[in-house]
């Protein structure tokens, strides 16, 4: 049996609220929120006084790498990672080796998880040009649905046939999520920027490649298969100001049929940072410009999108350092997503009550996400205690990414994570895990 907590003191930062209540814990579920909760026998008290408690943390964009390229991380390293940087549960993506596009495979990456991941998690099933018949055969109130890449990033699960789109669109019975680059353009654009420069191009040159219309000539083409069908479609890493004017923030979550995600990366770092930080901020989609962030950062505050999400894709320090057309797409982010959101805070561009909306709450009702995402009677006990007055600074010695680096490194945070509950279980306490209980795999509401 769990151990029983009782957290008083904390402010808890949960719906639009920000309030002073005592939390009960116990069997892995918060049993009572209130102020005059007496402290049952046997339970441990936790003094909140100065500390901020937020809902976990629910990242809907991950890569952990396992199986096929345990090189670069693991579902172990990686969900340790995240539960110290307040992320209670992830859904992981398919482009594996072998890529997760049948049931066997997927189940395969359940099992492991069970096994070794600290945090919840979840793993979407991935797409090709044709493999419609296993996706439809995928019970989705189990998985958190369905990934396509509809432009070109690591691997090799490129879905550019229309009939295969189409037929996604059309029947799938869950949510699709989709990477959206035209990947024409981009071999047009990089062939032309070689032609004219060379092979060896600078990194700065990836926004140019992968420029505002690959992105939006791709999640155009989404958005317009969604209407077409009905499909309940989730765009990812929203990269420009222009896709924006795809989405709407008039409808209430839980009615929105089209709805999109915006990443760490993309509200953090600007074109002007290729200059010093090179192919360790070359994402897919990439880093563009500071306008671009500006207005992303703004649809985030109105809700024109959804969530915010890492697109955690760990790489070595080896592959990171090869010439900018060699080095692979994708960066390590999840511990480190929430506290800079929280700085985010501090530089007046976010409130905390924004930030447990965009992280936990919307990721929650976007998913259909069963007891989780928000701080409430009955509903799992993924929490998170944030100090944020205690500035930390990430070198490669405090990141807990297997491949040992961070695109923050040398920068100093002003808050830090202090406690992390999954399921009840205190499993990340000032630096120190208890690896003795491990995550649970995520349930999901029926697609209506």
């Amino acid at each position: 049996m769990s151990q029983t907590y009782i957290i008083k003191g904390a402010t808890s930062v949960n719906e639009g609220e920000l309030s002073n209540d005592t939390i009960l814990i116990r069997n892995g579920r918060i049993e009572q929120i209130g102020n005059d909760i007496e402290t049952p026998a046997g339970a441990i008290e936790i003094n909140g006084e100065g500390l901020h408690l937020f809902p976990g943390v629910i990242d809907d964009q991950v890569h952990f790498r396992e199986p096929g390229l345990m090189h670069k991380g693991e579902i172990y390293t990686e969900a340790k990672a995240a539960v110290a940087g307040g992320t209670t549960s992830y859904m992981e993506m398919p482009n594996t080796i072998p890529n997760a596009i049948n049931n066997e495979e997927l189940e395969k990456k359940y099992t492991r998880a069970a096994h070794c991941s600290l945090a919840n998690y979840s793993f979407f099933m991935g797409g090709t040009n044709h493999n419609l018949e296993e996706v439809l055969k995928i019970d989705y109130t189990q998985v958190c649905g369905l990934k396509l890449f509809m432009g070109s990033s690591t691997g090799d699960m490129l879905v550019d046939d229309p009939k295969a789109l189409e037929g996604f669109f059309a029947k799938v019975p869950a949510l699709i999520a989709t990477h959206c680059e035209w990947d024409p353009l981009v071999k047009e654009n990089q062939k032309r920027y070689v032609e004219e420069y060379g092979e060896d191009l600078p990194a700065y040159f990836h926004p140019i490649i992968r420029n505002e219309e690959v992105c939006y000539r791709s999640s155009s083409f989404a958005v317009k298969l969604a209407q077409q069908f009905n499909t309940r479609l989730h765009v990812l890493h929203i990269s420009t100001a222009k896709e924006l004017s795809l989405f709407s923030n008039t409808l209430p979550l839980s009615q929105k049929r089209i709805t999109a995600e915006a990443c760490i990366h993309h509200l953090w770092f600007s074109d002007e940072d290729y200059a010093t930080k090179g192919n360790f901020i070359k994402w897919n989609p990439s880093v563009k410009t500071a306008y671009d962030r500006a207005k992303i950062r703004e649809a985030v505050l109105n809700d024109t999108i959804d969530v915010v999400a890492t697109d955690h894709a760990p790489h070595t320090l080896a592959e990171k350092s090869e010439p900018y057309l060699k080095a692979p797409s994708g960066g390590s982010l999840v511990q480190h997503s929430l506290i800079a959101l929280l700085e985010l805070y501090h530089q007046g561009q976010l409130t905390l009550t924004h930030i447990a909306k965009k992280m936990s709450h919307d990721v929650a009702i976007a998913f259909r996400l069963k007891e989780r995402g928000f701080i409430r009677e009955g509903y799992k006990a993924d929490l998170v205690l944030v100090n944020l007055n205690q500035a930390h600074t990430v070198t490669k010695e405090n990141c807990l990414y297997k491949c040992g680096w961070s695109p923050f490194e040398g920068y100093t945070f002003k808050s830090a994570v202090v406690k992390t509950f999954v399921n009840g279980h205190l499993v990340y306490n000032n630096g120190q895990f208890d690896e003795s209980q491990f995550g649970e795999r995520l349930t999901f509401e029926a697609l209506t």
